[in-house]
């Protein structure tokens, strides 16, 4: 979809957003305006959106640009609150992370795993 030159950045945001405006699963349609904003740099956003029917969600990167607009998501199962919370934690699983977890198998039964690890989320 290409944007005219007479068009303004909120109107091919608003463009970008039909671009993304029904569940890629179930094709239920959302409300581009219930979208979630994680973050936003120069004309890009990166946002969440939650299919009220099926429940999974897209984190969809929308891009404006002289060229137009365009969108690619991601379907996931986390919710805002959990994208959130993992993109403030650090990436790199360090070598005593996995030591850690070798560990919790060799001295744990499957229950307390599951629990230990539940723990740390």
């Amino acid at each position: 979809m290409l944007a005219s030159s007479a068009q303004s950045a909120p109107s091919q945001y608003q463009d970008g957003l039909r671009m993304i405006s029904y569940c890629p699963l179930c094709e239920t349609s959302y409300n581009p305006m219930e979208a979630k904003v994680l973050g936003e740099k120069e004309d890009g956003h990166l946002l969440h959106i939650r299919c009220k029917k099926c429940w999974n969600s897209i984190l969809a990167l929308v891009m404006v640009s002289n060229a137009g607009v365009s969108s690619v998501g991601l379907v996931t199962d986390l919710t805002f609150e959990d994208v959130v919370k993992f993109r403030e934690r650090p990436a790199e699983v360090s070598v005593d992370d996995v030591i850690a977890v070798h560990e919790m198998l060799e001295n744990e039964s499957d229950g307390d795993f599951i629990d230990a690890i539940l723990a740390t989320v």
